[in-house]
């Protein structure tokens, strides 16, 4: 079967699932009813955002998400590598208790039956759906992004994926290759897409569906770019002309590093255009003007990333779902750019662990949208003048992305679970991450015109449980 004929196939079976899950009653999305969740997670991605500071980044879109947001400046992973981290934030679990330090065993099996953040919001009553790189692929979620027991359907990805590490990059000799720097013509690669685009697209999907629904949703959308390769439309380089990309501004590898502090980023080593560099291993500087090229294409990545956001928050905004909806915003690591001779994820550099992390909950980090009122009409990057937007409010303490979970389960009035024992690889369902609930108590709750009759008003009891 040709792969349209493939997808349209799992969206029917997607809908029907959608069907059979829910009830026919009338809906519950409104400010009376539980919130529903959107959990937005990027691939790669540090805090390299206008919302953090850097002004030479256009991420429209997500600023405006953070200007609504109440926003964590300094917020890191448990540890910089796709799997282990993404495992750990979503059981609520370190990475010493879910015994996960690269991409090779699964916590079900090799640890212990630890419940998932969308797993408790299911038996909670939450549809719960995954629209792209939610769970690392592969053994590490059980081939299956740990289906059944955290998803009320099979998780989707989308069909151009499976292009991202073959030759579809045009070198300069007018051939394909498997490059580390690969912007595209959209319409000349396989499927004449990319993933991020079906991924939001097929989100907006399941938006639409749930907006008639009785159940609260609980939806996960992974994005994969800026991961490597940095495979994206073409035109976003406009946005960032290789003469104003700046270098690291401490690009040497510390004097007296320790070898085992140090990661020789042998991930984009395996590249065709990197191997054409024939570069020393494991500290072999890049050549100057292919930094700046490497700098571009993460920074384009991330802008045409924002358009994708974008898209998605203005489909909420059109189906009215942004008074009944929180929205969280997270990287599952950063990613070094040069910083101490360092490229890629993989250390513990703070450019490596650092991600962007935001909460927008309705009534509470900004008010309650008017009848009518667009909160994230999408915004072009391409604008030649940007409106500069401050986060609604930056919260500056040390926070991890252990406390997603708990936060996330407290925003929506559910019960934040139990502190775990230690040990806990006995106990299905606890959180070793703090509720960073305190961090979204208003002064005088009871004065804040923007909490009576909401929904938020049922979840205050929950917001403090640390």
């Amino acid at each position: 079967m040709p792969p349209a004929g493939q997808c349209l196939l799992w969206l029917g079976l997607v809908l029907a699932s959608v069907c059979a899950s829910l009830e026919s009653a009338a809906p519950s999305n409104s400010t009376t009813g539980p919130l529903n969740v959107l959990l937005i997670i990027v691939d790669d991605l540090r805090p390299s955002l206008g919302c953090y500071g850097d002004k030479a980044i256009r991420s429209p879109n997500i600023d405006q998400l953070a200007s609504r947001s109440l926003l964590f400046q300094n917020a890191f992973a448990q540890q910089a590598v796709c799997a282990p981290s993404r495992v750990s934030f979503l059981t609520g679990r370190r990475p010493d208790t879910t015994r996960l330090y690269d991409f090779n065993s699964y916590w079900r099996i090799h640890a212990g039956n630890f419940s998932t953040i969308p797993q408790y919001f299911k038996e909670n009553g939450y549809v719960t759906m995954s629209v792209g790189k939610v769970f690392h692929p592969g053994i590490s979620s059980n081939y299956s992004d740990d289906s059944p027991y955290s998803w009320s359907f099979p998780p989707y990805h989308p069909s151009s994926e499976k292009y991202e590490n073959t030759k579809t990059c045009r070198g300069p000799d007018g051939q394909l290759h498997a490059n580390l720097l690969c912007p595209v013509d959209v319409a000349d690669v396989p499927e004449g897409t990319l993933p991020d685009k079906q991924s939001t697209e097929q989100a907006i999907r399941l938006l639409e569906k749930m907006k008639t629904s009785a159940s609260p949703f609980f939806l996960a959308v992974g994005y994969h770019k800026p991961h490597i390769p940095f495979r994206y439309p073409k035109e976003f380089q406009k946005l960032y002309p290789l003469e104003n990309i700046t270098l690291a501004p401490d690009p040497q590898v510390p004097a007296g590093l320790p070898p085992v502090a140090y990661n020789p980023w042998m991930d984009i080593r395996q590249r065709e255009d990197v191997q054409a560099l024939n570069l020393s291993v494991p500290y072999g500087p890049i050549p100057v003007d292919f930094q700046r090229k490497i700098r571009q294409s993460y920074f384009a990545s991330v802008s045409y990333l924002d358009t994708q956001v974008g898209h998605l928050l203005s489909a909420l905004d059109d189906l009215q779902l942004t008074n009944s909806t929180i929205i969280a915003f997270a990287s599952d690591h950063g990613w070094a750019l040069g910083e101490h001779g360092e490229w890629a994820k993989y250390s513990n550099f703070d450019v490596a662990t650092r991600v962007p992390l935001m909460f927008y909950v309705p009534g509470r980090t900004a008010p309650l949208p008017e009848a009518g009122e667009e909160l994230f009409p999408y915004i072009d990057p391409f604008d030649s003048v940007l409106e500069l937007m401050e986060p609604g409010r930056r919260v500056m303490d040390l926070v991890e992305l252990l406390s997603l979970s708990p936060t996330l389960a407290g925003l929506a009035g559910l019960h934040v679970p139990p502190r775990c024992p230690v040990p806990s690889f006995h106990v299905q369902l606890c959180r070793e991450g703090q509720n960073l609930g305190k961090h979204f108590q208003l002064q005088d709750l009871g004065e804040d015109p923007h909490l009576r009759g909401n929904p938020l008003s049922r979840q205050q009891r929950f917001l403090v449980e640390e």
